[in-house]
């Protein structure tokens, strides 16, 4: 069988970025979706290629249905069908209660975390059900059952959303052969803290996790990659709480 074609959505930093390191590794070609560091993605697309996997970089909003069907055309031109998806590029909007949410960040929220989601499976479910395979990784959160009051519960509405994604569209894709599940971090080491607004965020919530620490990007990007790996080939429907205890 030939080499997998993944997509990486917000594959140019952080969990996305460690994903693709980790899926080349293990003998994908990698179409990498950024939306606006084209330096980052580089970086990443060059680490790809150096452990030998092809690699395309894509500049793509998921939440602009043009873009991802440009993002899905672009890696069945360049690579081939497309096997894999990693749904990963989310967003949180700055840190705080939902009575002090604007209107347009929760708008934004949902754009990318749900609809982009949605519009990146459902381009994926039409290849992959044409192929008769394939397997789609969704990044979810641990927030989507703990809520994240005083945090971001718009945030985590759209990952409870995720995850019923993930379980409906599993059963709706099984007979077809492909399989879909989801992956939640807790919190970890990256670049959104700082994003939101709250860099330090990671050490200041140590003490919460039962683990005594944030997790590692690399840490996430191990279960993505076995979600999608034959090993995982009896999986589906789930979802793999990955978040030190939380």
């Amino acid at each position: 069988m030939s080499r997998p074609i993944t997509v990486v959505t917000g594959g140019s930093r952080g969990i996305g970025a460690a994903t693709c390191r980790r899926l080349a590794a293990d003998g994908h070609d990698i179409v990498l979706a950024h939306i606006a560091n084209s330096a980052a993605a580089e970086e990443t697309a060059t680490a790809v290629r150096a452990a030998g996997a092809r690699c395309v970089t894509v500049r793509a909003d998921t939440s602009d249905e043009a873009d991802v069907e440009r993002l899905f055309d672009t890696a069945a031109a360049e690579l081939g069908p497309v096997t894999g998806l990693v749904n990963n590029a989310g967003v949180t909007g700055p840190l705080g209660g939902l009575a002090d949410a604007t209107t347009e960040n929760l708008r934004r929220v949902v754009e990318v975390n749900l609809l982009g989601y949605l519009f990146c499976c459902r381009r994926a479910a039409r290849d992959m059900t044409a192929l008769g395979r394939g397997a789609i990784v969704n990044v979810s959160s641990a927030a989507a059952t703990l809520g994240s009051p005083g945090e971001y519960v718009h945030y985590a509405a759209t990952k409870a959303a995720t995850d019923a994604l993930t379980v409906g569209l599993s059963k709706e894709l099984g007979p077809a052969g492909v399989r879909v599940n989801g992956v939640a971090p807790g919190v970890i080491d990256t670049g959104i803290h700082a994003a939101m607004g709250d860099p330090d965020r990671p050490v200041r919530v140590a003490s919460r996790i039962p683990l005594g620490r944030a997790g590692e990007p690399t840490e996430i990007a191990g279960a993505v990659a076995w979600l999608l790996s034959p090993d995982a080939s009896y999986t589906t429907g789930t979802v793999m709480r990955v978040s030190g205890g939380l």
